[in-house]
């Protein structure tokens, strides 16, 4: 069953599909689409503002939970919006956007007309065929990746977890469908699943997964770097490795900014058809690093070599909100990895952004990435609440050439407007980083209009019962709503 699914949608053949995500390379900036119009559609302002030194940027909401879309009056977009794709929609002259919606374990899927102007929505996954929390996502086409469409998003409740691999264009019909999961590339807290370019390595489909695990007696391994390999669109018959240090030590916090270090994959037996419990006992065994919450990966854009160079977060980890656990970061780092030319299981890999130096001024918790071809953004995910965090969650920009590391964005809490906190903050939390950000994507050549990009918010204290079983299914009782925005202006 799941082999004809993954063969129908690579036999779609759909003319004129496109999508861009921080996943695509291809840049056709000179193309100006006039038709495209920025003015705020939603009844929500944007939840976010720029931080000094970034005033160009052009902030506009998109869409929120409270948006009533002309054709479907009765959906709603869920709370927490999270990894997401976006593409031409292929049977007209509009756009589609997938979203994930962690808490409640389902897809979205919203049609906007050429304006960019929001009309439809329906729900290609809902909470029982989701199954497990849903997290970050990739949709990978035949132009940039060699196979799909498919939109690999990755399940998030504990270790037996699996990848999805969703048809985009899939009938609404189909989102109780539990058999789109993708066993061959393993089971665990799954984050991401992030397929390299087809030009990366050619005649190879190489996707490299995070971990979101913290360390535990129950769960030695904490969080890992897992890579599949195959030949070009098999989801089901490739081996599955996991990022281990050439000299076998396994502690984290023992590598630091400035040093190189030799890594390579090596590879999980038998994963398709063992448990997540005995990936975790397997990986260890095989000397892999424990990180602290692998929580997003991302490649760099443009050339094939910049393709090859991947960076990934550890989000970290803390037992009580002040101490951390040894060998583990507890404000969170960001990591480089350069792999080989001509072998995906190869490569060098270093910390460059961390935390723990500058507890809660600095870099507090990176869970997503979106990374340019000159830029990291660095995306933070602050409510752990350590007590010692000074600012709410930001977006950082890390130039990638000068190794800077700025405040790029900032959530707009607005904490001693009473109206704000009434409509926006039912919960009544105050604590810094009580909000976070979702997945940012760059949409410039999908809509032709370059240095364009949409950033999904969660605002967890925005609450209201209006916002319950957003899919349909019954199953999550969550009543958080969700937003995202466009920005314009970012630097590529």
């Amino acid at each position: 069953m799941k082999f004809k699914f993954l063969r129908s949608i690579a036999l779609l053949g759909i003319t004129g599909f496109a999508v861009i995500s921080c996943q695509n390379d291809d840049n056709d900036s000179n193309k100006i689409n006039e038709e495209i119009d920025f003015t705020t559609k939603s009844n929500i302002p944007a939840f976010v503002f720029a931080q000094p030194g970034f005033e160009n940027l052009e902030i506009s909401t998109l869409i929120s939970t409270t948006d009533a879309l002309p054709e479907s009056p009765s959906f709603i977009y869920a709370g927490q919006p999270d990894g997401a794709g976006f593409m031409k929609d292929p049977s007209g002259d509009g756009f589609i956007m997938i979203t994930n919606h962690e808490i409640i374990q389902s897809v979205s899927r919203v049609y906007f007309d050429k304006t960019l102007k929001p009309v439809k929505g329906d729900y290609i996954v809902d909470a029982v065929g989701g199954q497990t929390r849903l997290c970050s996502a990739t949709l990978a086409t035949p132009e940039i990746h060699g196979f799909g469409p498919i939109f690999l998003t990755a399940g998030e409740s504990g270790q037996e977890s699996m990848v999805h691999g969703i048809n985009p264009l899939a009938p609404a019909t189909d989102k109780n469908r539990k058999d789109r999961v993708l066993p061959a590339l393993g089971k665990a807290s799954m984050e991401n699943a992030v397929p390299l370019t087809k030009k990366a390595y050619p005649g190879k489909t190489v996707i490299i997964m995070g971990e979101d695990q913290s360390y535990a007696t129950s769960h030695a391994s904490a969080g890992q770097v897992i890579m599949y390999v195959s030949t070009v669109g098999d989801l089901n018959n490739g081996k599955l490795y996991a990022l281990k240090r050439n000299d076998n030590i396994q502690v984290e916090t023992t590598m630091t900014i400035g040093n190189s270090f030799d890594v390579s994959f090596v590879e999980i037996p038998n994963a398709k058809n063992i448990t997540g419990a005995e990936i975790n006992t397997t990986v260890n065994n095989l000397k892999a690093i424990r990180f602290s919450r692998v929580e997003d990966i991302d490649y760099r854009k443009g050339s094939a070599k910049n393709n090859r160079e991947v960076y990934f977060t550890a989000t970290g980890q803390s037992s009580n909100g002040t101490d951390p656990v040894e060998g583990y970061t507890m404000w969170g780092r960001v990591y480089k990895l350069v792999l080989d030319a001509k072998d995906p299981l190869k490569g060098k890999l270093e910390l460059v952004v961390e935390g723990d130096s500058t507890p809660g001024t600095g870099v507090i918790n990176p869970d997503n990435l979106c990374v340019t071809e000159n830029y990291v953004y660095i995306q933070e995910d602050g409510d752990s609440y350590y007590g010692n965090a000074k600012h709410d969650s930001y977006i950082w920009q890390y130039n990638i050439a000068k190794k800077t590391n700025k405040p790029w964005l900032n959530m707009n809490h607005k904490r001693n407007d009473t109206y704000w906190n009434s409509t926006y903050n039912q919960s009544g939390e105050m604590r810094f980083g009580s909000w976070e950000y979702g997945a940012m994507e760059d949409i410039s050549d999908v809509i032709g209009i370059p240095d364009t990009f949409t950033l999904n918010i969660h605002p967890h204290t925005w609450q209201n019962d209006a916002f319950k079983n957003a899919d349909g299914s019954g199953v999550s009782t969550n009543k958080e709503g969700g937003q995202t925005v466009i920005i314009r202006n970012v630097q590529r």
